[in-house]
């Protein structure tokens, strides 16, 4: 129970103007450039006001790494092409099959699996081969692409749509045009070694941007996918925002629910602390320090900035945030604002702590 009509913290407010106009500026570029997006909602933990949004638009369809995502957008009744973005785990499959439109995938055991769970369906399945062209993260090796082009056309009720690749998430490489050359290359040699037409050249994700604008010619090239440019304005590669996007489109506000005047050097024998570490605190004499009511389970640290820039963030907890208002002695109950980046997002929007307002 609350008070009726109090608003409720932490909470994050979510700008749909702002995320639909970003959609529209990315489809309008990709599309000049031939190729068609699938905007990707793992980061906003499969939000159906999100993907109600994107399903309204000229999309190729809707990403997302969770099949418990896909499932709830579904039973909301958004009716657009899904997308599995993550290998399927064995005890996933008949659901990929029958909810999911293609999924991304790098060994043969899923591809397998796959088939043997489309059959009973009498349906074909697609699957996208995902190449490894240098991050190290999902991808069958180069050496690789014509066994298991060769064991994939052999399967009955599995169709290769066509062929992926991921840059940058897990080791930070970037999508050169010499990289999407090279995958451009390996997708011409498919076709033509096989007599294959790939419906699907998917080059990568919000990394991609830079290389979109400096292109004249995508090459065999044909899709994206597209999370964090679109829900954020931000180029991954810079970690700056896009010209024309907009940020700003996530906001989280959290109370003060402690403030005091105390010293900021900790006073006894110091250890580990509750999540392992040894930290070294400067000692900067008294602050006015504050405890805000969320913590590490809710938010990552490194993904969020005061909007005020004469508060500062100490650390944090399980639960509890520490901050230096610097200036002035907050008082209990005041509301703080804080600009979010994709890795506090990620979490904020899992969480059930956290209240979410779309706007």
């Amino acid at each position: 129970m609350g008070i009726k009509n109090q608003q409720v913290y932490p909470r994050v407010e979510i700008s749909l103007e702002k995320i639909r106009h970003n959609l529209e500026i990315l489809i309008g570029l990709c599309l000049e450039k031939g190729i068609r997006i699938t905007p990707v909602t793992k980061g906003v933990y499969g939000s159906v006001e999100i993907a109600r949004l994107f399903s309204e638009y000229n999309i190729h369809s809707i990403g997302d790494s969770h099949i418990q995502n896909i499932h709830k957008m579904k039973d909301d009744g958004i009716s657009t092409d899904f997308l599995l973005l993550r290998e399927p785990m064995k005890h996933e499959i008949e659901d990929v099959v029958t909810l999911t439109n293609f999924c991304l995938v790098s060994e043969m055991a899923a591809i397998n699996w796959l088939n043997d769970a489309a059959a009973r369906y009498d349906k074909k399945y697609n699957i996208i081969l995902m190449i490894e062209l240098g991050d190290r993260r999902e991808g069958i090796l180069l050496s690789e692409i014509d066994n298991y082009i060769q064991q994939i056309l052999s399967l009955k009720h599995i169709y290769p749509s066509g062929i992926g690749t991921n840059l940058t998430c897990l080791n930070g490489i970037k999508p050169t045009s010499e990289k999407m050359n090279q995958f451009s290359e390996i997708a011409s040699h498919i076709q033509s070694q096989y007599s294959l037409k790939l419906d699907i050249v998917s080059g990568g994700n919000s990394a991609n941007y830079q290389w979109l604008q400096e292109i004249k010619n995508s090459g065999k090239i044909n899709h994206l996918r597209i999370g964090e440019a679109i829900l954020l304005g931000i180029d991954p590669i810079s970690q700056s925002s896009i010209r024309g996007l907009q940020t700003g489109t996530f906001l989280l506000s959290v109370e003060v629910i402690e403030s005091k005047r105390k010293p900021s050097l900790p006073d006894g024998t110091p250890t580990y602390t509750a999540f392992g570490d040894l930290p070294k605190i400067k000692d900067e004499g008294k602050m006015n320090r504050a405890l805000l009511a969320i913590g590490l389970q809710d938010l990552d640290l490194r993904g969020c900035s005061p909007v005020d820039p004469n508060i500062k963030i100490v650390g944090a907890t399980s639960d509890h945030m520490v901050i230096n208002s610097t200036k002035r002695l907050l008082q209990v109950g005041e509301i703080i604002k804080f600009s979010l980046r994709y890795r506090s997002v990620l979490r904020l929007m899992i969480s059930p702590y956290v209240h979410k307002e779309y706007k």
